[in-house]
Order: structure tokens, then C-alpha cells, then sequence
């Protein structure tokens, strides 16, 4: 692709040419994004649809006069077919996704994540009310809200490219009558304020010293799709994320961290009204992923997404249905319970549990519960313990310093090498002898730091490697224990 033009833009802006310019990942766009480096870094993007460039251009630089926290957009070329923007950082874990994935497998998610993320959400209630202000809705590129056709829009994505490639038998006529049910419904809901329609983690980068959250602010991209709309959308769209499959009470820690800022702009807020209107649209918006990886996974033949997309996505969907009855949509429930239950999105029963398991030395070895008397333990401590250091003894083997100073201060990654090797061995021989129970423990001298670090690493290693149930625990350390499988969790 030529990028003469970058290379203007960049001269223009900077004053020099640029020293290189390297094509960046695409992820699900159809943009193409560079960085261009020199005097300077930039982003530089080259699109393929002039309207949806300048939806992007237009709302970076109003979001900008609301004091929002998105890119600054340097320059834009004549034809508005590529622009210029500011590099909110060249690193993965400058994505907040990145940043968070080891912990959307093992579900034990640090005090920083937490915090990012209910930060995201705050921010988010930010953008929506702040972005709506003075907002021209006939920029906006491709709809200008959230309007009927885009709700069927949706709906028939899902039908279509999900729905009926699952090989489930419906009654069109039925399921339209449904369908027309929900629409009228989501459509009562007001439609007041900006709806980003992509907000998730993918699109929030930290920009600063990642290895200090605390130090960093948060930026938003991708909001250029964005509409006029109900606020719902956006908070179903990032909590109920299927990739990131936040356990249940973090859900809640990031809905009542939104709540919280909703209510600077609603002081009377109707918190059970709010929740009601959130469980109709995480339905909506389930329905509606499901429909675009659909398309991903049995049309497009990407197998990637049926794994890691489709199934998790179907796992928020079973367990919505299983607590709030959507009486006004009876087909569609009754669809839905079929396909949630159907053997392509839930695994064979699993004969084996690996329970892996932190502990402190000083308050003795674990005692295996199962009755089996079998499994390993492993002692940590010939490796070097962060815990003689003051700042780290605040902290657990789950939080980025601890980890850091692991992988750079001792020999820990290499000494689970030679754990995996064993523990692998002895999960592939219990599963065919269809043995139900291992148990491998971690110690060191307070079950904080090293045991915990291992321990969890460990549980996602036998996570992604074997697909069995897995039971996690950091004896010591309250609220981080996990129970996670390949589809509930």
C-alpha cells in the first residue's frame, strides 16, 4: 500500500521525514494502521471508506473540546482518505486487553486490573454524557442512532449467520414476532447520550509507565461507529465481553463502578430499573456478537472463533437465561435454551480435576481432600524471594512488580519448565485411566509471592494445554480462589 501520503503528513506535522514507517497489526479492521517514527511517533491509518474516516476524525477531535481522553489527530489528507493521529504507545500491554488476558483464563484478576477496569467504566459514563454535548449525530458514519433498522439489522445477523449455520429448527414467523417484541422494547429506553457501540478492552490503551497503573490514564480508539443511543449498549458491551469472561462478582464490581458515575449526570437514578434495561441489553447485544462471529467461524472458516469466540459467548448467554426469565420474548427463550444446551458449545463431562494450590510452609502442607492421598508438592523456596524486599511485601504473585521482579530475579520460569514436564505427564496418564483427581501443590516461607506465582501460572498451563476442570487456590491469600473450565467460565 503506498504510503507517500503518511510520509507528507508526517513531514507536514513533524518538520522532517520520517526514519521508518512499519505497518501495524490490523486486528479486525479494515484500516490499515502505521507507525511512523523519526523526530516524532506517530499512528498514521489508511482507510477504505472516506465517511467512516471522517465519522473517526470528527468525533476524536469534538471528544477532545469535552476534555475525553482520546488521540489527538494530527492531520488529515486532502481526499480524507488517510490522517495522522497521536501514538498512545507501541507496547501489547499498552492494551488493556493484553494487559488483562492472563487473567481472563485463571479468573484471578489483580487489585490494579480491577481498578483499570472500573476506571474504563467510569470513563466510559464520561464519554457519553460529556461526548453527547454539542455533538453533531449527522456526522456520524453509518447510522446516526440506534434506530429500528439497526436493531433488525442485528437481529437478523444473528439469525442468519449464527442462528441457522448451528443447523437449530425454528419458526421464522415465531421468532420475528419475537424479535418485533424485543425491538419495540429496547427502543422505549431513551437514547439520550453517545453510544460508542465497540467499547470493550481491546479499544482502551494505557498510556504511560504500565508497569504502574496507578501513574497511567487511559485512552480510548475505535469509537467510530458511534451513535446516538441508549447507554446500556456500551456497559453490556464491555462487561459482558465473551473473550474476557470477567467472573460474576466482578460483573458486579464494574456495573456498580458505572452506577456510581452515572449518577453525577442521573442523581436520581432507579438502580433496579437500570439493572432491568442492562439484562434486555446484554440479551441484545449477545445476540448480536453471536451473529458476527458467526460469520467469522462458519462462513468466513475461521476456527479460532468458534474456540475462543462462540463458545464463551454461548457460555454469557446460558448463564443470563439461567437467572433473569424473559417472559416477553417465550420463542426466542425457548430458542435459545436449545441452543445454549447444544453438545457444539458444551464440553464432554470432564473425568479429572486438577485442584493446583498456593501455601505457606509455616502453616503446613495442604491435606488432599479427594481421599486419594496422591499428587505432588513442590517447594519454592530455594528461589529468590522477593518478601526480604520492603515494597514488594505488600504485594502477591499476582501483581506486575511481583512478576517482574520473578522473571528477571530468579530462575522461577525455568524451574516450572521441569514442573510442567512432570504434571503433564502425570494428567495425560489420569485422564486415560479416567482417574478423577490430582492435586499439586505450591510452598514457600509465607505462601504470598513465589508459591502463588507458580501456582497460577501452573493452573493456565493445564488450562489451555488439557481442557480439564481445574480448581485454583492461594491458601494464604483470600479472594483469589477460581474454579474455571473451557465453556462455564
Amino acid at each position: 500500500m503506498n504510503t507517500d501520503i503518511l510520509a507528507t503528513l508526517y513531514e507536514n506535522y513533524v518538520g522532517s521525514a520520517p526514519s521508518e514507517i512499519k505497518l501495524m497489526d490490523k486486528a479486525g479492521s479494515n484500516r490499515s494502521y502505521y507507525r511512523l517514527t523519526g523526530a516524532k511517533s506517530v499512528v498514521g491509518v489508511i482507510g477504505e471508506s472516506r465517511e467512516e474516516n471522517e465519522a473517526f476524525i470528527y468525533i476524536a477531535r469534538h471528544f477532545k473540546t469535552q476534555g475525553l481522553s482520546v488521540p489527538t489527530v494530527y492531520g488529515v489528507s486532502d481526499d480524507h482518505m488517510a490522517y495522522i493521529q497521536e501514538d498512545l504507545g507501541g507496547k501489547p500491554e499498552n492494551i488493556l486487553w493484553n494487559k488483562i488476558r492472563r487473567s481472563s483464563i485463571t479468573h484471578a484478576f489483580t487489585s490494579d486490573e480491577k481498578e483499570l477496569l472500573r476506571r474504563a467504566m467510569r470513563d466510559l459514563c464520561d464519554i457519553q454524557f460529556r461526548g453527547t454535548q454539542r455533538f453533531d449525530y449527522t456526522k456520524c458514519y453509518p447510522a446516526q442512532c440506534f434506530d429500528e433498522r439497526s436493531i433488525k439489522w442485528d437481529l437478523n445477523y444473528f439469525k442468519y449467520c449464527f442462528l441457522k449455520a448451528t443447523g437449530v429448527i425454528f419458526n421464522e414467523d415465531k421468532l420475528e414476532n419475537d424479535f418485533e417484541t424485543l425491538t419495540h422494547d429496547l427502543l422505549t429506553v431513551p437514547s439520550e447520550t453517545f453510544m460508542y457501540r465497540d467499547f470493550q478492552s481491546r479499544n482502551v490503551m494505557i498510556v504511560g509507565d504500565t508497569d504502574h497503573p496507578a501513574d497511567c490514564r487511559l485512552a480510548y480508539i475505535d469509537f467510530q461507529g458511534g451513535r446516538r443511543g441508549p447507554y446500556y449498549y456500551d456497559v453490556a458491551s464491555f462487561v459482558w465481553q465473551s473473550r474476557a469472561k470477567y467472573p460474576e462478582d466482578l460483573k458486579k464490581e464494574l456495573i456498580y463502578a458505572y452506577m456510581e458515575q452515572l449518577r453525577l449526570y442521573k442523581p436520581n437514578l432507579d438502580e433496579d430499573e437500570f439493572l432491568k434495561n442492562l439484562r434486555m441489553f446484554v440479551l441484545f447485544r449477545t445476540l448480536q456478537v453471536l451473529g458476527a462471529y458467526g460469520f467469522r467461524g462458519y462462513f468466513e472458516k475461521k476456527p479460532d472463533f468458534m474456540k475462543n469466540s462462540i463458545v464463551p459467548a454461548v457460555a454469557n448467554l446460558r448463564r443470563l437465561v439461567s437467572t433473569t426469565a424473559f417472559d416477553r420474548y417465550p420463542y426466542l427463550s425457548e430458542i435459545i435454551n436449545e441452543l445454549v444446551n447444544m453438545k457444539d458449545f458444551t464440553s464432554e463431562e470432564k473425568s479429572l480435576t486438577v485442584r493446583v494450590m498456593s501455601f505457606a510452609y509455616k502453616k503446613g502442607i495442604p491435606h488432599d481432600t479427594s481421599g486419594n492421598g496422591g499428587g505432588f508438592v513442590f517447594d519454592c523456596r530455594a528461589l529468590n524471594n522477593p518478601g526480604k524486599y520492603d515494597k514488594y511485601k505488600a504485594f502477591t504473585g499476582l501483581d506486575e512488580n511481583v512478576i517482574k521482579f520473578l522473571q528477571k530475579e530468579s530462575t522461577i520460569d525455568q524451574w516450572l519448565e521441569h514442573v510442567y514436564a512432570l504434571v503433564d505427564e502425570s494428567v495425560e496418564r489420569y485422564k486415560k485411566r479416567n482417574f478423577t483427581d490430582l492435586i499439586v501443590c505450591f510452598g514457600c516461607t509465607g505462601g504470598q509471592h513465589r508459591s502463588v506465582y507458580a501456582a497460577q501460572h501452573l493452573a493456565e498451563h493445564i488450562y489451555k494445554k488439557f481442557n480439564v476442570r481445574v480448581e485454583l487456590t492461594h491458601r494464604e491469600q483470600s479472594g483469589h480462589d477460581r474454579t474455571f473450565n473451557p465453556v462455564d467460565e
